[in-house]
């Protein structure tokens, strides 16, 4: 005969094996989940605050904030030197005289995780079969030459070349079957000559830019310089909507208005199972005092006496929120905001020594980067979420 100590115990085993069961039944499923591929998270899974997400090379998902962390010299770095055949004379600042060479030895160290240093082949082994195209400005096309020149060093030259067509440039990795591609489209919407000559911005229309963004595996886009333009620097001389003309309009409102046009159609057409799409925020330019801000600078910037948050991003990041199509944001605002020492200033073309010296008729470019420089390190993180 039990004991009435026996009794309640029997009970109690009962729900202590029910528990242990389901935890681990929990336990297996879990691990299922993640083994099996057609299992894991998909994009149209996450909270629309999870917009920083990376992928890591388990397969599984965590959240890691690379906007946030510190410049850390590294004599390791450049990952490439400035010989590489695909820079523009703009950029090759090394060969244009710059006599200083510490703004390519800095690499962005993340508070809480790293950026793993970029790996050549193992990118073209990802995007093998694959094309990736970075869709924006003259900034973007600076950050394509940096992707181009970190993996064009493990490719023979007679397996590689570049091809052209209409606003859209490929480099060609034949032994992968990749490109790496440039498509030119800093404003995203159409801009177009009306009446008279006129430069028509219409705030609506895409389909033009936006059919060669078809069958691309991986996208990147940048749009926001441009749309803070004003005055004669301003590409357009009106804007239209529908069959509404409009002289004058905000240029934030205006900015929210294209990338609204540009996730609609990217909600409408593009298919996440198939396409991963990065936007990456603004490049900050250092072009006060006109433009020589940068001018002889040696050393990123310690810190900010405050941390100023774009309206450009802030625009971005609500439209983002809104959009069906799960969406990278890359923030390199903040971090680029640093760097300061990073831009071609003056060595934005050959020069003598003299001319140097003497700093007459020169001008001062503080917007694009230096290459090799600050676009290999937004190049590390982009590989890092494909």
């Amino acid at each position: 005969m039990l004991s009435p100590c026996a009794s309640m115990a029997k009970p109690k085993l009962h729900l202590l094996s029910f528990l242990f069961c389901s935890i681990l039944l929990s336990f297996f499923h879990c691990t299922f989940s993640l083994i099996n591929p057609e299992d894991e998270p998909s994009w149209t899974d996450m909270e629309t605050e999870d917009i920083n997400i990376v992928r890591t090379r388990r397969d599984t998902w965590k959240k890691c904030d690379y906007s946030v962390g510190k410049w850390v010299f590294d004599q390791s770095y450049p990952l490439y030197d400035s010989n590489c055949p695909y820079l523009s004379t703009a950029v090759a600042c090394q060969k244009n005289g710059r006599p200083d060479s510490d703004y390519e030895k800095w690499k962005w160290k993340p508070f809480g995780c790293s950026i793993p240093r970029f790996d050549a082949l193992g990118f073209l082994s990802k995007m093998r079969r694959k094309r990736i195209m970075l869709v924006g400005d003259s900034i973007m096309r600076n950050q394509w030459e940096s992707l181009v020149c970190l993996v064009q060093g493990v490719i023979p030259t007679d397996r590689k070349w570049v091809t052209y067509n209409g606003p859209a440039m490929a480099f060609h990795a034949m032994d992968f079957e990749t490109s790496i591609e440039f498509f030119w489209a800093p404003l995203l919407v159409e801009l177009k000559k009306g009446a008279d000559n006129k430069r028509i911005l219409h705030l609506d229309l895409i389909e033009e830019n936006a059919r060669y963004w078809k069958g691309v595996d991986v996208l990147v886009f940048d749009s926001a310089h441009w749309w803070t333009h004003s005055g004669q620097t301003r590409s357009w001389d009106y804007y239209m909507e529908g069959n509404s003309i409009i002289t004058n309009m905000n240029p934030m409102v205006a900015y929210q208005k294209g990338l609204s046009t540009w996730a609609r159609w990217v909600d409408l057409n593009l298919d996440s199972r198939r396409t991963r799409i990065i936007f990456r925020s603004m490049s900050p330019r250092h072009n006060r005092l006109n433009g020589w801000k940068c001018y002889k600078q040696r050393q990123p910037l310690q810190f900010f006496s405050h941390i100023h948050v774009p309206e450009p991003l802030v625009v971005l990041k609500g439209v983002l929120k809104r959009m069906r199509f799960p969406v990278y944001l890359q923030d390199i605002t903040t971090m680029t905001a640093f760097r300061r020492d990073g831009h071609p200033s003056v060595y934005n073309k050959a020069m003598s020594e003299e001319r140097q010296k003497a700093g007459t008729g020169l001008s001062s470019d503080c917007s694009h980067w230096c290459l090799p420089g600050v676009p290999d390190i937004w190049n590390e993180m982009l590989s890092s979420f494909i």
